[in-house]
């Protein structure tokens, strides 16, 4: 019970949930960028221009062949000493989630625009939709259907995956927990079980509620 009792020892325990919401706050402002460019990426990710889809192409192989941390390093540590940039690890976070974000919800877009029968443009040009009306009212309300459970997927993945980011000093909760660990390693030798326990807690109940939504919406949109 005593390496329980690090859990709650001075303001361990606000410690830890103010960490958690470093991870919420990166968390969601990334994903919130990569919404805005992911979808944009989407519809130019349907293009016939062979130059624009293979920049597309190229983007999007990177971030599913490169590791995520290879990339907060190369922004934190590389960009920054190349460009003589005064980056936080914050910032460098937010920028290579979104870079990462972006391309996977580009890649969902994509998708779920090209799996929209072909009768559909068809059925819209015969109406007299012109091209912009066509995207509007007809594909991208049938894609939002087929991607919002797979966008909320990526949205969960993208708030475990901030757990990267205590390698460049930010202190989020499993660099808080890491600390805590640290200052009570005599005291309470075990804590490191409690402790990040704690956390797996704190990461499970952040992102249950998101599973179960997208498991709900492809339930509903079957």
């Amino acid at each position: 019970m005593r390496d329980l009792a690090v859990l709650f020892k001075g303001n361990n325990l606000q410690r830890l949930l103010g960490g958690l919401g470093v991870t919420l706050e990166l968390s969601l402002v990334s994903v919130a960028l990569s919404v805005a460019l992911g979808l944009l990426a989407g519809v130019l990710m349907t293009l016939k221009n062979p130059v624009i889809r293979a920049a597309m192409r190229l983007w999007l192989e990177t971030v599913r062949i490169v590791p995520q941390l290879v990339l907060l390093f190369l922004v934190y540590f590389g960009m920054a000493k190349a460009f003589n940039l005064q980056l936080s690890g914050e910032a460098a976070a937010v920028i290579v989630f979104t870079f990462w974000g972006a391309g996977e919800m580009g890649d969902l877009v994509r998708g779920a625009i090209t799996s929209i029968p072909v009768h559909q443009r068809e059925s819209s040009a015969a109406l007299g939709l012109t091209r912009g009306q066509t995207w509007r009212y007809v594909l991208l309300p049938q894609a939002a259907r087929r991607l919002i459970p797979q966008a909320i997927n990526l949205a969960t993945r993208m708030i475990k995956t901030t757990s990267l980011v205590m390698l460049i000093g930010v202190v989020e909760v499993l660099k808080v927990g890491s600390q805590i660990i640290d200052a009570a390693r005599y005291d309470a030798p075990q804590g490191a079980v409690w402790v990040y326990g704690a956390v797996f807690f704190l990461y499970f109940f952040a992102c249950w509620p998101i599973s179960l939504a997208a498991g709900w919406l492809e339930k509903r949109w079957a």
